[in-house]
């Protein structure tokens, strides 16, 4: 499919066209790991719509007042922001501008526990801390559980949306029409909005074009998340193919070409995780350790703090959806979950 010019560095401020009445904005962000989220502006009518709106701080503002200036709008102009998930890159500036200019914020309906739920004072990740132990890794565990609010984190605005995107919607902004899908799985309550007519999918955390999301990092996870972001794969490949419009990377051609990628990338990791188990590993943290991560094939140890967590948690995902399928059996000892063969 065909795709409008695109700078190299996909995080080069600016609007970026991506189909006529379309631009992507990429949005700085205050992370090591990723530098950038995309935002996209969509024309209509009523004025400009937004998905996804990065983090609230004073950087993301300018960079998207600046981007909408050059589009003719102004940040006051902003009809409405369409959220794909509660993550605060995404959420929390959309509740910024809906402060200083009462802009219409909606996000998907299963986002609304973990929203409610978030209390600061009780740490980032609680309910991290709470599974991390029952991975057999307490040192991680508490070491999270330490980790510190930092400024920008504590004074991000955090409240419910104005509204709700229900699986099955058709948001209609003029002559564009955007119908909305749960996909669970990155988060319990995460959406795509296709655009059929255009040919685009605004994808959010769930299809990637170069990293794989991580799963469950919320205040209230999905039980399953590895099973529900598979399935939620599946969905997005019986669809016909669109552009795909990611959070964190450059519009690429083919969203069904990624799907794909990732669904081979989990069933080679699920094989990874047996071997693991029948060479001897029982828990979670003991599986990670014997996996090698990210495209640099680098051991647990040998990543940040923020980084285990993600490891040890997706690895217990994949542990429990073998153990559904009946390849592993589970048993909890002494509080942490030891998995053996079959």
């Amino acid at each position: 499919m065909t795709i409008a010019e695109q700078p190299e560095d996909w995080t080069e401020p600016g609007a970026h066209p991506v189909r006529p009445g379309v631009h992507r904005v990429p949005l700085p962000l205050p992370s090591n790991g990723l530098h950038a989220v995309n935002a996209y502006v969509i024309e209509s009518p009523e004025g400009p719509v937004v998905v996804d709106s990065g983090w609230a701080m004073p950087d993301t503002e300018k960079a998207l007042a600046d981007a909408l200036r050059t589009l003719g709008h102004r940040l006051a102009d902003v009809a409405c922001v369409l959220v794909t998930h509660a993550h605060w890159d995404h959420y929390s500036q959309a509740l910024a501008l809906r402060g200083a200019f009462g802009t219409r914020v909606r996000i998907g309906r299963g986002e609304r526990p973990s929203i409610e739920a978030f209390d600061p004072e009780k740490g980032l990740y609680p309910r991290q801390v709470e599974l991390l132990r029952r991975c057999g890794a307490a040192e991680i565990a508490d070491r999270i559980a330490t980790v510190e609010i930092s400024d920008h984190e504590r004074d991000v605005p955090w409240k419910l949306p104005d509204g709700w995107l229900d699986n099955g919607e058709r948001v209609s902004l003029g002559p564009v029409g955007l119908d909305v899908f749960a996909t669970p799985g990155h988060t319990r309550g995460h959406v795509v909005l296709r655009d059929a007519a255009a040919g685009l999918l605004y994808a959010g955390d769930h299809v990637l074009p170069h990293i794989t999301p991580s799963l469950g990092l919320e205040v209230v996870p999905d039980p399953k998340p590895l099973r529900s972001y598979l399935d939620s794969l599946r969905l997005v490949r019986g669809m016909p193919d669109t552009l795909l419009l990611p959070a964190h990377g450059p519009v690429t051609p083919s969203v069904h070409t990624r799907v794909e990628e990732l669904l081979v990338h989990h069933e080679q990791r699920l094989d990874a995780t047996l071997h693991a188990v029948r060479s001897g590993a029982g828990t979670a943290y003991e599986v990670a350790l014997a996996l090698p991560w990210t495209r640099r094939r680098r051991t647990l140890d040998d990543l940040d703090l923020f980084s285990q967590m993600l490891a040890v948690l997706e690895t217990d995902a994949h542990l429990d959806l073998l153990t559904d399928q009946g390849v592993l059996v589970a048993a909890d000892l002494g509080g942490v979950r030891a998995y053996a063969r079959s």
